[in-house]
């Protein structure tokens, strides 16, 4: 793969469709599943299609949930029950909210879309069908997708949970610049399903049919059981000739894209402002640490770098910027392998620092790109606090100079600060998440930055026949992405005249190209699967994006005027946007209202965070809705009463040495067990083992301890097996043993299957849609093994097992202030100890430990 001029395109669609069922076959049955996406230069349309049947003999819910990309907009939404059509209907936000509260006021149900990812949102709704009965659901889409790091990637993520008469993806491509590179990839794959895979490709277009039979979906003949469960992937790129890019016109709009190849590289001055407060202690100081060393070994010769770091306090590494020879990035090295975190954050005074240390800097190449990156995960603590104020100082010592990028670790940080101080000066944000792969986020980050070749670019275009001109003039151009801009013409032109002009490291450049609207416009005739006026549609779209983002940075007059004019188009073309939402009718006997709403990353704050100190409490509580609601029973019957009585009591004294063994956060909410066997548990204990997510985890307890010193983690796809002990870890695969030890930091990766080894700290297992296991090793008072689990939500309702029998049979209240960052200051807690836990027969039932040994908690 040429890596440097792979053309990145993502789409990412994911697709769940679920189906309620109380018997052990599926009486929701969704006997079709369609994918259709027609990805038009660069445009791309999307359309799921999915028709279940209740094969029961009473009413059953039918639940349809798409994953899907969040720079997309929702176009369209309808169900068909019984051939009576129930649209989407989008509105203007504040009417639909309106009409919204009405219906909950009268107990109808919430809203539709939320946040599920870094990069995706989910589109959720359940409808009751009665015996016998059919629906259709059809869900639409569209995206201009962004080029990132040069290469285009379509992936599309399938868990349809259930074997599917009739399954079918198609994706159509049609790029008139010419298709230069084209591959499928899946992590679900096998050679039987490689048979239902076919591609079709010419010069300009392609297409990739996925149709599996029944037989190819099933894991084993014998069983119903669907191996479609993962990541199906497309990656193409396009040919480029013209040096000032590509002109496409349909219909009297107009869209430009330009993408310069095999410039030279402008040396960079950037200088790294890292957050060393309290709150960056532990795991995201370190990732910070391995990803800032990558970026070292990653800078030119003739760049320029320093760094400053901040709590309370500024600390300038150097200085003055150094330029980035061997000598001083080994020198650099050494001090970013010495960062700890304590104190508050003085985010202003080291950006004001760093706006110095640029302005008093001497020996810069002549020609030469200035950036800051900073990366905090709090808000400002410390010396000037107001984050207006804030962003005023920075935007006029910044003076439009140098480029500003704002990277929000987690979600402590406000993101419309970052956002709008990056936005304000030339830069973007990016929220980084907590997961195990923070630090790839940042060196991913750090390389979409890191090769400008073209600055101040001006794309000019004839002023008396264009209308509607998006964005044309750009401060930076970053080698493997693209520009594009977009307009109508509204004089009846023969020629369509264009000139750009930008700075590279070399020389000023001017380039010209002239368009032949009619010859522009037969390039799209007669081609069927083009989605009618795609470029006037394209248009809207990039002018909302546009129009938003510069809403953001305005002043409360001007972001009126923006949002006012966003609205116009988002309701004209039919955008859920974050200023428009969707009315989703249902049949009268149900709830009438649901509400589609566009989140935005602003949005995805956590809300009620909980600070370090404060308990996380299993609440006991019905399943909402229409849902089944058999009563709890066994184990989870026995704790649900043992928490209702202790959670009446006052806080307790600690419990001295206390470490639990096993960490239980409950499905989504905020809420988070700890548990330890009784003393009387057998030595060997099936903890964990889900079906639908090819998961089984056993631990041993230890022969002079009553604590667990190896566990073994089986997944079914990939095969794989990960043994972990006190002493080491051990990874099985294809006959094959890898030993990873506990004295050094390393990871691993089998066909999408993550592992990585945190130094005498813990081990993480993840893979894309499934549950994080995470493993603890505990040095007091002797060794032993802590087990947790992220992202347990994603438990199927199979999953069995001394500990499965929690997420199997509890049931509980929709509520999503739980998060990763509260889960690792819980498994931080374990060095620490715990004040309250359950305890626990393996075998058996939860028993009530003694007076303040419930409701897990951290100081």
């Amino acid at each position: 793969m040429e890596e440097r001029t792979l053309l990145a395109l993502m789409v990412f669609s994911s697709l769940i469709v679920l189906a309620e069922t109380i018997a052990q076959k599926h009486p929701v049955e969704v006997y079709s599943l369609h994918v259709d996406c027609k990805v038009t230069s660069r445009f791309a349309h999307t359309l799921i299609t999915s028709k279940i049947v209740n094969r029961a003999n009473e009413s059953r819910e039918a639940t349809f949930e798409v994953e899907l990309p969040k720079t997309a907009f929702i176009t369209n939404f309808s169900m068909s029950i019984d051939g009576k059509v129930y649209p989407g209907i989008i509105k203007e936000k504040a009417s639909a909210q309106k009409e919204y509260d009405t219906a909950v006021s009268h107990g109808h149900s919430a809203g539709l879309v939320k946040i599920t990812g870094r990069k995706l949102e989910q589109f959720h709704v359940s409808v009751s069908i009665a015996a016998a009965s059919k629906v259709t659901f059809e869900l639409t889409y569209e995206e201009l997708l962004k080029r990132q790091l040069g290469k285009f990637e379509l992936l599309i993520k399938v868990r349809p949970k259930q074997l599917v008469k009739h399954f079918q993806i198609d994706v159509h491509i049609f790029e008139p610049q010419g298709i230069r590179f084209l591959e499928t990839d899946s992590t679900f794959m096998t050679n039987e399903l490689t048979k239902a895979l076919t591609k079709v490709q010419n010069e300009t277009k392609a297409h990739v049919l996925f149709k599996p039979t029944v037989d190819q979906q099933k894991i084993n003949p014998e069983f119903d059981e669907t191996l479609l469960n993962g990541d199906f992937v497309v990656r193409y790129d396009v040919k480029r000739d013209a040096t000032a890019g590509d002109i496409q016109i349909v219909n009297g709009y107009f869209v430009h894209y330009f993408a310069p190849q095999e410039m030279p590289v402008f040396p960079k001055n950037v200088i790294f402002v890292i957050d060393r407060s309290g709150s960056m202690a532990g795991r995201k100081i370190e990732q910070t640490r391995d990803a800032l060393l990558k970026i070292l070994h990653d800078l030119r010769p003739e760049d320029h770098f320093s760094f400053i770091t901040f709590n309370s306090k500024v600390m300038e590494w150097k200085s003055s910027l150094l330029p980035a020879t061997a000598e001083n990035v080994a020198s650099a090295a050494g001090f970013v392998q010495t960062l700890s975190a304590s104190g508050g954050t003085d985010i202003s005074h080291a950006l004001l620092t760093a706006v110095g240390g640029l302005e008093k800097a001497e020996g810069l190449p002549e020609r030469s790109v200035s950036m800051i990156i900073l990366l905090t995960d709090g808000q400002p603590t410390s010396g000037e606090t107001n984050v207006e104020v804030i962003q005023e100082n920075i935007q006029k010592a910044v003076n439009g100079k140098y480029a500003l990028f704002c990277l929000g670790f987690g979600f402590d940080v406000s993101y419309k600060f970052l956002e709008k101080m990056a936005l304000s000066n030339g830069g973007i944000a990016r929220r980084i998440y907590e997961n195990a792969d923070a630090a790839l986020q940042l060196q991913g980050f750090y390389q979409e930055v890191a090769t400008p070749i073209l600055k101040h670019i001006e794309m000019q275009y004839p002023e008396n026949a264009i209308e509607g001109l998006t964005k044309n003039d750009f401060k930076l151009f970053f080698e493997g992405s693209e520009i594009v801009v977009s307009g109508k013409i509204s004089n009846e032109l023969d020629l369509l005249p264009v000139e750009i002009k930008a700075q590279s490291h070399s020389s000023d450049l001017t380039l010209k190209e002239e368009a032949n609207v009619k010859e522009k416009e037969q390039v799209f005739q007669n081609q069927s699967y083009i989605f009618g006026n795609f470029i006037e549609r394209l248009w809207a779209y990039l002018t909302i994006q546009q129009l938003l983002e510069k809403s953001i940075s305005a002043q409360e007059e001007d972001q009126k005027t923006l949002e006012a004019q966003a609205l116009e188009l988002s309701l004209q073309y039919s955008f859920v946007t974050p200023l428009t939402s969707m009315v989703v009718t249902k049949p009268a006997d149900q709830e009438q209202t649901d509400l589609a709403n566009k989140p935005t990353e602003a949005d995805n704050e956590k809300r009620n965070s909980v600070p370090v100190g404060d308990a996380y409490k299993l609440r006991s509580a019905s399943l909402p809705g229409r849902r089944r609601s058999e009563p709890p029973s066994g184990s989870n019957k026995k704790l649900l009463s043992v928490v209702a009585r202790q959670r009446k009591k006052m806080r307790a004294q600690p419990v001295v040495n206390v470490h639990p063994q096993l960490l239980l956060q409950l499905p989504k909410q905020n809420e988070v067990i700890c548990l330890n066997t009784d003393g009387k548990a057998q030595p060997s204990v099936d903890l964990l083992s889900d079906p639908e997510q090819g998961l089984t985890v056993t631990g041993k307890l230890g022969d002079r301890t009553n604590h667990f010193v190896q566990f073994d983690i089986s997944y079914v796809n990939p095969p794989a097996q990960i043994h972990i002990s006190t002493d080491a870890i051990v990874l099985r695969h294809n006959n094959e043993s890898t030993r990873l030890p506990w004295t050094e930091s390393a990871t691993s990766a089998i066909q999408g299957l993550s592992i990585s080894v945190e130094k005498e700290r813990s081990v993480t297992a993840s893979l894309s849609d499934a549950v994080t296991v995470k493993v603890s090793l505990i040095k007091f008072p002797e060794d032993f093994l802590g087990l947790h689990f992220l992202n347990a939500d994603r438990f199927s309702d199979k999953v069995s097992g001394a500990l499965g029998q929690f997420y199997s049979k509890a049931r509980f209240e929709n509520n999503s202030n739980m998060n990763q960052r509260a889960d690792e200051r819980l498994l931080s807690g374990l060095q620490q100890g715990f004040r309250h836990c359950l305890s626990w027969h393996p075998q058996g039932q939860a028993q009530e430990a003694p007076a303040g040994q419930v409701d897990g908690e951290v100081d």
